[in-house]
């Protein structure tokens, strides 16, 4: 087939798609990760900083009841919703964890966190409802939002509220279209926490308003400082609020494919006909894993979570040492998200400079929304001594860049 004719057939193809797929974003972490291995690939070597994944192996008693359910036959359909076996021990979890009384009808289980966004949104949302959503933030929250036909509305967290909602500005974005509210503590990417205050403050607004509320709770087992609060935890949210959890970060997991909602019973039962009618339901082995990790995992939730202080405390203190780098201290998730305005270069052009210069894959802050521009997105999901080499190269290579106004030498 010629050029010109394999142009003309691409064309029509893209005429033939449905218009709301293009609406849909991608992933930032997967991009750069893409651009990375092709460094590899020629040679170079890269430390991987873009991604936010635990570089911890699934704990082995979690492993092992997995490999034991797989030779006992747990490799059928299950109902749409999870097992009861699951749902049952996601309520003790929650009842233990943050005190929530959470009800087996309540729970739906999923092939991991994302399908709980995608089809909440589609469940809760139509053309024209409003969304306020956090920015910067997790990519998919926006796009799934314009997916349906909503229309997103940024909430910017801002440095100087150490990336916090603030509840002013909150109030300011409602309107007469407003649906919904999005929440994330622990936070991807700025690694914020949202307090007691901050959470009961929420609470009282989306009560007021009448509005729904999405939380995004799936790092919740890794924060340092302070213990984690759920909107659930607050009287008249139960019956407003979707609750994502996940087992990725939490129990290291990502492979595995795991999550679940939380919701009020009826919205359940609509949830579970949505996840009939795309993934028939979740791997039955991976949910009695799931099973073991929530009933059986506290110990390496604990020595993980303590691995990922360390690196972070580590952290701080290394880069507060690189001219031209400013950092809030992160109270939960596995993230720093640097000021690195002084560069004067964009979070994308420093972020492609630094994987080219020191091969060190970072994001910039503008994979998570128009008001990551000026930042970027750092893991320290990695070794101590990967760390430490990390930012031994980073500062290299970003001293060639420090003269007054930030501009390359």
């Amino acid at each position: 087939m010629k050029v010109a004719e394999r142009v003309k057939k691409a064309s029509q193809l893209k005429d033939w798609v449905a218009e709301r797929v293009f609406r849909l974003g991608g992933e930032g972490a997967f991009e750069v990760l893409a651009q990375a291995q092709k460094l590899e690939k020629k040679g170079r070597e890269i430390i991987h900083l873009e991604i936010g994944e635990p570089d911890f192996d699934t704990p082995i008693n979690v492993r092992e009841k997995a490999i034991q359910a797989i030779r006992d036959g747990y490799t059928h359909y299950v109902p749409s919703a999870g097992i009861d076996e699951l749902r049952e021990a996601v309520c003790i979890y929650l009842r233990k964890s943050r005190g929530i009384e959470v009800f087996p009808e309540e729970v739906v289980i999923t092939p991991g966190a994302k399908p709980v966004i995608f089809l909440s949104f589609l469940l809760l949302l139509e053309e024209g409802d409003e969304v306020i959503y956090p920015d910067p933030g997790f990519p998919a929250y926006r796009s799934i939002i314009e997916f349906t036909g909503a229309k997103a509305v940024p909430l910017r967290l801002r440095e100087e509220n150490e990336f916090r909602v603030d509840i002013d500005e909150l109030r300011s974005l409602i309107t007469s279209k407003t649906k919904m509210i999005v929440i994330n503590s622990p936070h991807n990417p700025t690694g914020s926490v949202l307090n007691e205050e901050d959470i009961k403050a929420i609470a009282r607004l989306a009560r007021e308003e009448d509005l729904l509320v999405f939380t995004d709770e799936v790092y919740s087992e890794i924060i340092y400082d302070q213990k984690h609060v759920s909107i659930l935890q607050f009287p008249g949210m139960k019956e407003r609020t979707v609750m994502l959890d996940a087992f990725s970060k939490s129990f290291a997991m990502t492979g595995w494919r795991l999550g679940y909602a939380v919701l009020p019973e009826e919205w359940a039962r609509l949830l579970s006909l949505l996840v009939t009618n795309s993934n028939s339901c979740t791997c039955t082995f991976t949910q009695i894993a799931g099973v073991e990790a929530l009933l059986n995992g506290e110990e390496s939730v604990q020595v993980m979570a303590q691995e990922f202080r360390q690196r972070r405390d580590f952290m701080e203190k290394r880069i507060a040492q690189i001219e031209g780098i400013k950092i809030i201290k992160p109270q939960g998730a596995f993230y720093f998200f640097p000021n690195i305005t002084y560069f004067g270069l964009s979070s994308k052009e420093l972020a492609d400079y630094l994987l080219e210069e020191s091969g060190v894959a970072v994001l910039p802050g503008t994979a998570f929304g128009g008001y990551g521009e000026g930042y970027l997105r750092i893991s320290f999901a990695n070794s101590l001594g990967n760390l430490a080499r990390a930012m031994d190269k980073m500062e290299e290579a970003l001293n060639k860049l420090t003269r007054k106004g930030g501009k390359k030498r």
